[in-house]
């Protein structure tokens, strides 16, 4: 049944929905609007159906299914589009020296396992040394040079220069997006460090109108009574951690073990060439010693 109006209809068998662009008929609208909506309805449904009926179709279990094509209509976002994101100090840097953005592979070869290994995370190339059950030391290093320990904190400082870095990054955003807040939050910091600044903590000091309460970590004291398990408990703790805290501590040389570093020595009177050389240097000042008293002689 063909549907005879002055504008066609809108037809988006992709989105199911049917648009009449005609306008309304004020007489049929004010006369009866129940049976002028339901025309309306008419119209539109049986113009989906004629377009649903035209589409290819494909079998399946409960019966022939309609292909529906692309939606044409241009639906507007739920959401504004998201505001792009300032650049970080290096990025504004490489945009302008022209420095090309290269993104790191996750993986890495290792040549001693012939396979791929992941760069960061567990089983990483980054704790490839601290791994390692022999490493080098070098020639000048101090007797009680950790290889391991030296990797790992040198990992760790690069950690924390991340997370330090990052840290300036969002703050350097925050302040870009929006100054007044961040100016906001740089006063409050200012404010905080100088309640502090007396000796009382800034607990008798005057305060301003309006001034929100400073949060703090409040001190607990331990009751002055306890019962008698309580405090065997506590006294059980505190032997626990003395012991812990002495197996921590160096222990002290005895009688028998010698109190100087060799090693330090050597190189010292040496003058970082080594043992080999001083004793080579002795073994030369002895020999021209011989010879200078063979010439007395």
């Amino acid at each position: 049944m063909d549907i005879e109006k002055e504008t066609p209809l809108e037809v988006d068998a992709g989105f199911l929905t049917v648009t009449d662009p005609n306008p309304i008929d004020e007489e049929s609208y004010k006369e009866n609007l129940e049976q002028h909506l339901q025309s309306l309805a008419r119209d539109g449904t049986q113009a989906l159906l004629a377009s649903l009926f035209s589409l290819p179709t494909s079998s399946s279990p409960d019966g022939p299914l309609a292909q529906l094509p692309p939606p044409t209509t241009l639906l507007p976002r739920a959401k504004p589009l998201p505001k792009p994101k300032p650049q970080t100090k290096w990025q504004a840097f490489a945009a302008a020296k022209g420095i090309q953005h290269k993104q790191r592979d996750k993986k890495v070869w290792d040549e001693e396992r012939q396979e791929w290994v992941n760069r960061w995370g567990r089983d990483g190339k980054n704790k490839q040394i601290e791994a390692q059950w022999i490493s080098e030391v070098p020639l000048n290093a101090d007797a009680d040079y950790d290889p391991r320990k030296v990797a790992r904190d040198a990992r760790k400082a690069r950690i924390t220069k991340n997370a330090k870095q990052h840290a300036q990054n969002v703050a350097r955003a925050i302040a870009t997006a929006n100054p007044r807040e961040a100016r906001k939050q740089e006063i409050e910091k200012t404010l905080a460090s100088t309640r502090i600044s007396t000796a009382s903590m800034g607990k008798f000091d005057r305060k301003l109108e309006g001034e929100k309460k400073m949060r703090g970590v409040k001190r607990k004291f331990n009751p002055t009574e306890k019962s008698v398990a309580e405090e065997a408990q506590a006294s059980v703790a505190l032997l626990s951690k003395m012991e812990s805290d002495a197996k921590k501590t160096r222990r002290e040389p005895q009688a028998e073990e010698s109190v100087l570093n060799t090693r330090k020595a050597i190189r010292f009177a040496s003058k970082g060439r080594g043992g080999l050389a001083m004793a080579k240097g002795a073994a030369a000042g002895k020999e021209r010693s011989g010879r200078k008293r063979d010439g007395k002689r």
